[in-house]
């Protein structure tokens, strides 16, 4: 039969084979096309020839094609068919779908839907036939039935479409499935309909499973719908992220969530590589993605970043077009994410209201942790932007030596945590990936070595971090000893700290020191002063740190770089006797730096004393060489004054004069190597002969500095040649010398104190020889302070640098104050009886603080090493509090009246300075620092107590001083102790947890100050209010204070309008006549500014979170405003309570008679900064009411207090600002004008007044549109604005009707005329411009 139809159809007619194939059964032909089709013999002639004699004109035609059509699709999803054969059968009836009738087509597309819901088919392989079908059907127009009426083509297509989406689909065929569909014309709620459909199956697949129906789903995204397949994607790994990294799953993620870690990040790195590949072919993709993440940052980001979008960004980089793009948009987010962090953890009000997100910063360090799985896409990405965030926000500007941050506080800490994340990001990618290490490193050294003119300490640090992970790793790594080569051209600050953080590689790797030597070499004979200054440096570093044989262990020193991170034994790389030579050798060239210049030779002096301590061996080498360089200026006759050879320390060159031998350092190194000798090396000596050279080197040397001491006791100001009537001015070569002698016979002096109090063991006789030696000092000190011009400020205060060291002056105070042995007594009271000298102690202190805070470090042996310094800290302070606390400044002055500051005074200002050097250098010590000052408990008492309860304890003292100060009469006030009280209560408040009784207690005493004490000293007003202010904010909102306060501004000043009395109000006390205003007038004013600024943040939230779930077409507007209303609803009823709240705040302040100047500009930019805010509060209203919500009541309240309460009283005080100067007749004519200029100055430079009425306007004119929109008359509330362009003035038209004469009386009335025609004139230029 098979042959028969096969000749049939070679027939011109098809009569014939129409005939044959009615007269076989269905089943039959079936049966025949099955048997042709599994051998595969000219199956596709057999089925050409039938469906010929099958025409779809004909009823029985189209009927039997309708049965072929169904058997040939079982055929084919049996999975008996070779594939050729089933290829080339679904290939025919591709060709041959547009021929049928639209009803057959109907049923034939019902078939693969009935089959796709039963799970018939087998292996989809008939699904390519379903878009040819669709697409016919959507050609047709007639009426067709299907489902419950009739409908057309394009609707059959639509909710066939509908049907095949809403069935369950078989795991096996979805990607056939989701394939199928980009072949069939979608129209966009169809192509939404199926992106759905698809992304809802990924839950349902295997994790290996999702890549291939991604793939499928960014073709398919090239139809439409790209946000959706973008959203959809990104969020299905969110949240798989989060539950897997919690540990954590639903019943619908719990397979893949359990899935191993490495499993899901290769699955996400497979992902990124598709959506990158797709981007790369339809670019709107890429820029739908950017667009799509750039809406989320406005409201809650971590709805949209994600470790898995960010690798995808990260990846998007290197499609060159794309990359600028994505770099700022994540640094936007990254600074962003810190600004919100800051917000909130500043302010209790937003706390309440927001809840506290994952942090940018950790989502892209979770990246780097993640790029572990073969993510090589992301890498390249993570490297650029780390050096990216590194470039743009690390410290822009050096001062003194010190890298310093510019702007607000606010942005400073924010580009520090930027700047840092780059560092980490660099350094954990540096730890994960081998490829990429070398780029890393070659990128850091080379900004280190090109930078030279802005701070590169950030690149430092994250090099030592690099070298302190894997110095074995890079001990041969030849960039870093060709960046030995630039050490020449490199400021001296960044060589000590490159060569620092090389120290670990130089311990492990001869070549590389070697490379370093032959470089210092070659420097200590540069003619750059900086090239030999560099080598000093490098070649103390390599002493400190190669130890010889037989050293003694340095306790005192913790070195960070140590041997311990390296991982292997030094000395066994090469002896410690080696070693010995190549220190020798080192210090062989160090001595030829002794005939250098004197900056060279200071650097010497101040490093020898930690080598010696670090390296004892060596001791013998450096004292023969500082003993030789002494003798060079020591006057060995016994009688001979000074003792001292001041005059060679001086050099002439040419017409200039300078330094040549800092003699005092020269001293001051002697004096700590011979205290550290007797202290650590003459204790363990066991009298060995080959120590006693050495024993009369160190005896010698104790010799000469006593001789010295007592030589310089005898001597007078005039065997220095420097008495009074010297010549100490800076102009001339005399004056300038003598200046530099007097400078190096204090800094002597200083050094002999020091020494003789290390030998004195608290012996009278040298006790009093100190004191003489401080009167030797303060000689010239006076002259110098009487002598130094104003001019001459910068050489007095150069001269002021103490040499004593902190370890000395923390012994010193202790020994001054707190000392009370009674074998003691005797010899400290001489040094006690001297009120100058414990002022001196004290100051010194004061100012080896100071230095702390400005440069990191400070002078004298250990003043680089931070738990030495912290120690010194510790004792100073613990005296300090002593002695303030023990002898209030009320009790001393009371004594004595002396010029200056009392002892009390500085020790105060000594402990407010060490308080914000702690918080600055030593935070995560704060506890350590505490416990130092408290008296000594038990251990487990002390292991109990939190920083919180030991910081009240504290605040407690210096909250009794303040009170006792405020107790006393105001003109015994003391305004200096006040001022530092308060900066060290709050440096201490700081230190309290915000929701602990402690910090509590301490708000309602500062609440109780502000209200029941009065103080007419404004600085002190100022301060005690921006303590309050800063505590308030962290317990709760501030804007009833506000209130509060703006009554009583208003009842001190006055009214606007004299005829009104006003009653005073008495919240606070601290508000009085004189600090009112400007003081407190302008804090508040700042305060409603935050306020404000907290208030925007929040608008522009919940309008971010309106605009997301307006684009996530993912649920119904029914659930998304079930979901979405409740946490909105609860900040928009804050905003309108701090709104509501501002406005009457402002209401009392518009209504004040402020004095002209900053108050009244200040107030005039809030009120325009308040309507800005109230105006986009009205904006989000317009935007919600398209989601069918309408208005609050509150809002409606809102609106009219603005409308009553604020604008009516605006107009009037602008009217009060300008006629105040003309208005004011108790005035005189030089006052007027001064109040005159100063208003004119006022409305020209910030145009005030038109940025203000173009703000209500612009209030009121989106009130308008939100009144129609939501059906309710806003603007009944809101009285019709003040014309200002024209106004009669009463009492000069009153003027001009009494003048004599009718001539004059017009001449008059003219004039008038004309001057009320220019203001308003002006007045409209203004309105224009703004």
């Amino acid at each position: 039969m098979d042959l028969k139809i096969l000749s049939l159809a070679t027939d011109k007619t098809t009569d014939k084979l129409q005939e044959c194939l009615q007269s076989l059964k269905a089943d039959e032909l079936a049966s025949l096309l099955q048997n042709q089709a599994v051998k595969g013999r000219a199956v596709g002639t057999f089925l050409r020839a039938i469906l010929k004699g099958s025409p779809c004109s004909e009823e029985d035609g189209a009927l039997r094609r309708y049965k072929i059509y169904s058997c040939c699709i079982q055929l084919v999803e049996s999975g008996d068919l070779q594939q050729d054969v089933a290829s080339e059968i679904v290939g025919l009836l591709m060709l041959e779908v547009h021929h049928f009738p639209g009803p057959l087509l109907v049923d034939l597309a019902n078939d693969f839907v009935g089959a796709v819901r039963e799970d018939r088919l087998v292996n989809g392989k008939s699904l390519e036939l379903l878009p040819i079908i669709l697409t016919a059907l959507a050609t047709k127009k007639e009426a067709l039935a299907c489902g419950k009426g009739d409908l057309n083509g394009e609707e059959c297509k639509r909710q066939l479409i509908d049907t095949l989406c809403s069935v369950r689909w078989a795991q096996r065929y979805m990607i056939q499935l989701t394939s199928m569909f980009k072949d069939v014309r979608l129209t966009p709620e169809e192509m939404n309909l199926v992106v759905a459909k698809v992304l809802t199956m990924f839950s349902k697949l295997n994790l290996q499973e999702i890549p291939p129906l991604v793939y499928q789903l960014l073709v398919l995204s090239s139809k439409g719908s790209r946000r959706n397949v973008l959203d959809g994607i990104i969020a299905f790994f969110r949240e798989l992220d989060k539950q897997h990294s919690e540990e954590q799953s639903d019943d619908e993620l719990s397979e893949l969530a359990a899935a191993p870690a490495d499993e899901l990040h290769h699955v996400e790195g497979t992902i990124i590589l598709h959506i990158v590949f797709a981007i790369k072919l339809d670019c709107e993709l890429g820029r739908e993605l950017l667009k799509h993440l750039k809406a989320g940052q406005q409201g809650d980001p971590s709805k949209c970043l994600c470790p898995f979008s960010i690798a995808l960004l990260l990846s998007l980089t290197r499609i060159q077009r794309f990359e600028e793009q994505v770099f700022d948009l994540l640094k936007t987010s990254v600074v962003k994410s810190f600004k919100d962090l800051q917000l909130l953890q500043g302010s209790k009000f937003l706390q309440t209201l927001v809840p506290q997100r994952t942090c940018v910063s950790t989502m892209i360090l979770e990246v780097v942790k993640n790029s572990v799985h073969s993510w090589d896409h992301v890498t390249q990405g993570l490297i650029e932007f780390g050096f990216i965030l590194m470039d743009s926000y690390g410290p822009k500007k050096i001062l003194d030596g010190k890298a310093v941050e510019i702007g607000s506080s606010l942005s400073k800490m924010t580009n520090q945590h930027a700047c840092k994340l780059g560092a980490n990001i660099l350094l954990e990618t540096f730890k994960i990936h081998e490829m990429i290490r070398q780029e890393i490193l070659e990128q850091v050294l080379n900004r280190v070595v090109t930078r030279t003119s802005s701070p590169i300490s950030h690149f430092l640090d994250l090099f030592s971090d690099i070298i302190m992970y894997a110095p074995l790793i890079l001990q041969n790594c030849s960039k870093v000893t060709e960046t030995f080569d630039y050490l020449f051209f490199l400021p001296l600050q960044t060589v000590q700290g490159l060569l620092k953080a090389v120290q670990p590689l130089l311990k492990i790797s001869m070549s590389m020191r070697d490379s370093l030597i032959l470089v210092l070499r070659k420097a200590m004979f540069a003619s750059q002063l900086d090239a030999r200054k560099s080598a000093v440096a490098g070649f103390l570093l390599l002493l400190k740190n190669f130890k010889v044989l037989g050293s003694l262990p340095s306790s005192q020193c913790t070195q960070s770089i140590g041997v311990t991170q390296v991982h292997v034994d030094v000395h066994s790389r090469y002896s410690a006797v080696a070693n010995e030579t190549f220190c020798l050798e080192i210090i062989d060239s160090l001595k030829r730096c002794l005939g250098q210049q004197a900056d060279v030779r200071l650097l010497l002096y101040e490093g020898f004393y930690d080598v010696l301590r670090r390296n004892s061996q060596l001791a013998s080498s450096i004292m023969q060489t500082l003993f030789s360089q002494l003798k060079q200026f020591y006057e060995p006759e016994p009688d001979l004054l000074p003792p001292l050879k001041l005059g060679a320390c001086v050099v002439t060159q040419g017409s200039q004069i300078f330094l040549q031998e800092p003699l005092d350092h020269l001293l001051s190194c002697i004096q700590h190597c011979l205290a550290w000798y007797k202290n650590r090396v003459v204790p363990l000596q066991q009298g060995d002969e080959g120590e006693e050279e050495e024993e009369e080197l160190y005896h010698e040397l104790d010799d000469m500095l006593e001789s010295i001491t007592v030589r310089m006791i005898k001597s007078e100001l005039e065997d220095f040649e420097l008495d009074k009537s010297a010549d100490f001015s800076q102009s001339t070569n005399v004056g300038i010398k003598n200046n530099i002698c007097a400078c190096l016979v204090m800094g002597v002096c200083e050094v002999l104190m020091e020494y003789n109090f290390s030998i004195s063991n608290f012996s009278k006789s040298k006790f009093e020889e100190i004191l003489s030696l401080f009167t030797c000092y303060k000689k010239f000190s006076d002259i110098l302070s009487e002598k130094a011009g104003k001019g001459k400020a910068k050489m007095a205060s150069k001269a002021s640098d103490s040499l004593l060291s902190m370890k000395f002056v923390s012994e010193l105070l202790t020994a001054l104050f707190r000392d009370s042995i009674q074998s003691h007594e005797e010899s400290l009271s001489i040094l006690r009886s001297s009120s100058e000298f414990m002022h001196y102690a004290v100051n010194v202190a004061l100012q080896k603080v100071q230095q702390l805070i400005r440069t990191g470090r400070v002078s004298g042996p250990d003043g680089q090493n931070p738990d030495r310094i912290f120690q010194n800290l510790c004792d100073i302070t613990r005296v300090l509090l002593w002695r303030y606390t023990s002898i209030p400044t009320s009790v001393e002055e009371s004594g004595k009246k002396e010029k200056g500051k009392s002892i009390s005074l500085l020790c105060l200002e000594g402990l407010q300075k060490i308080l914000s050097a702690v918080q600055q250098f030593y935070q995560p010590k704060v506890q350590q620092f505490l416990q130092a000052l408290d008296v000594m408990g038990t251990e487990e008492e002390e292991a109990g107590v939190t920083v919180t309860q030991r910081a009240s304890f504290q605040i407690r003292q210096f909250q009794r001083s303040l009170l006792n100060l405020l107790s006393s009469e105001e003109e015994d006030f003391n305004s200096k102790e006040a001022l530092l009280l308060l900066t060290v209560l709050s440096t201490l408040s700081k230190l309290l947890e915000p929701t602990s009784p402690q910090f509590v207690q301490m708000l309602s005493w500062t609440s109780k100050i502000c209200k029941e004490y009065s103080r007419e000293d404004v600085s002190f007003c100022k301060s005690l209010m921006n303590l309050f202010f800063s505590l308030h904010v962290l317990y709760k909102s501030p804007v009833t204070l506000l209130r509060d306060l703006s009554q009583d501004i208003h009842g001190q000043l006055g009214d606007i309008d004299q005829d009104v009395e006003i009653e005073k109000t008495d919240h606070f006390a601290m508000v009085n006549l004189r600090t009112a205003a400007p003081t407190v007038c302008l804090l508040v004013l700042s305060q409603a500014e935050k306020v404000l600024e907290e208030v925007d943040w929040l608008i522009t939230k919940i309008k971010g979170s309106v605009n997301q779930e307006t684009l996530s077409g993912d649920m119904s507007p029914e659930d998304a405003s079930s979901q979405a209303v409740p946490p909105n609803l609860l900040i928009e009823k804050a905003i309108i309570m701090q709104l509501g709240t501002l406005v009457t705040f402002f209401h009392e302040l518009v209504q004040t008679a402020l004095p002209s100047g900053s108050c009244v500009d200040t107030l005039l930019k809030d009120l325009s900064k308040i309507y800005s805010t109230l105006t986009a509060f009205i904006k989000y209203y317009l935007q919600v009411c398209q989601n069918s919500r309408g208005i609050p009541n509150t809002v409606e309240k809102l609106v009219k207090l603005s409308g009553s309460h604020l604008t009516p009283v605006c107009y009037s005080f602008i009217s009060y600002v300008q006629n105040k100067s003309s208005n004011n007749p108790k005035c005189s004519e030089k006052e007027k004008a001064a109040v005159s200029t100063t208003m004119a100055k006022v409305l020209r430079e910030t145009k005030p007044i038109p940025n203000l009425v173009f703000a209500i306007e612009q209030y009121e004119k989106f009130l308008i549109q939100l009144s129609k929109k939501c059906k309710v008359n806003l603007m009944q509330h809101m009285k019709l604005s003040t014309s200002r362009d024209f106004k009669i003035r009463g009492n000069v038209l009153d003027m001009v009707l009494r003048e004599d004469g009718e001539d004059e009386s017009e001449e008059g009335a003219a004039s008038a005329l004309t001057q009320q025609d220019k203001e308003p004139a002006k007045k409209r230029r203004k309105k224009c411009l703004s």
